[in-house]
């Protein structure tokens, strides 16, 4: 794991590897790739603008705050979200001029629509003021997507692909391939078998993951929704040693108690490549 690096080629930056349990040690749920200078953020949780101020202040050009122009949500879970009104208006008070682009799943438009009436406030008293803001960087755009293409340009090409956490919604991972790597962030997940082929051989694995150990101390109810709903460590060996990527790396951790050495135990079981457990600010 590098820490402080920053060149030309394709990095993925942690900036959360948390849940919705609040421990302080891990901002909610957010994974950035850099190409160069140019960032893309995946999901929002609560904390990410501070992580990426921190991942700039180690040297990382692209995730200068300024600099965060789009947003990729996997679902609407408010762990994943709750971030939004951080990233929209923080970055134009510290001077991003374009409207910040969001690429999100069916109820992302109504989700940034609300989000930018409920700050009309905060809009009309900055721009109104005394205050020297631009009028134009504190809006946020919504594009849809279903399964497929969802996003391309010069230095990426973002595909969605459905996944498997609840029903009512419409839930994805993405497959991120620029000119040197292809990263598969896999979103909030139970096992999805119809999309590993798609997953094969990639450079890199961003993967939810619960422990094992954990689970078995829950009680019965929770333990029906996290089956559901997410993917224990021993599942994640089996799927990553159907997908053979060059390097996993865990996020979305829950432990409920156990160890980090217990869950790369748990995935071993199955998997013997590089399996690292995610930390926030790790960059990979």
């Amino acid at each position: 794991m590098q820490t402080s690096a920053q060149n030309n080629s394709t990095q993925v930056v942690l900036l959360g590897t948390g849940t919705p349990n609040p421990d302080p040690l891990r901002m909610g749920p957010c994974t950035a790739i850099t190409v160069g200078e140019r960032a893309y953020i995946i999901d929002c949780g609560p904390g990410l603008v501070r992580r990426a101020q921190a991942a700039y202040e180690q040297g990382i050009a692209a995730l200068k705050v300024s600099n965060l122009t789009h947003l990729f949500l996997t679902h609407l879970h408010s762990d994943h979200t709750i971030g939004l009104p951080d990233i929209i208006f923080t970055p134009w008070v510290m001077g991003r001029k374009e409207p910040l682009q969001v690429f999100g799943p069916k109820g992302t438009a109504h989700l940034v629509d609300h989000v930018n009436k409920a700050y009309g406030a905060d809009i009309q008293a900055r721009t109104c003021g005394l205050e020297p803001i631009n009028s134009t960087g504190g809006k946020a755009e919504a594009t849809e997507f279903s399964a497929g293409v969802c996003y391309e340009d010069s230095a990426v090409r973002i595909e969605a692909f459905g996944v498997n956490h609840g029903k009512g919604w419409e839930p994805f991972g993405f497959k991120i391939t620029t000119n040197d790597k292809t990263i598969v962030v896999s979103g909030d997940t139970s096992p999805c078998p119809d999309v590993y082929d798609l997953w094969k051989n990639c450079d890199v694995l961003v993967h939810e993951v619960y422990s094992q150990k954990g689970f078995d101390r829950r009680n019965p109810d929770w333990q029906r929704y996290h089956s559901a709903m997410h993917t224990s460590g021993i599942q994640l060996g089996e799927i990553a040693a159907q997908v053979n990527p060059k390097k996993l790396v865990m996020t979305h951790l829950l432990l409920w108690g156990a160890t980090e050495v217990d869950l790369i135990n748990e995935v071993r079981q199955n998997f013997q490549g590089d399996v690292q457990v995610g930390q926030d600010l790790g960059v990979y």
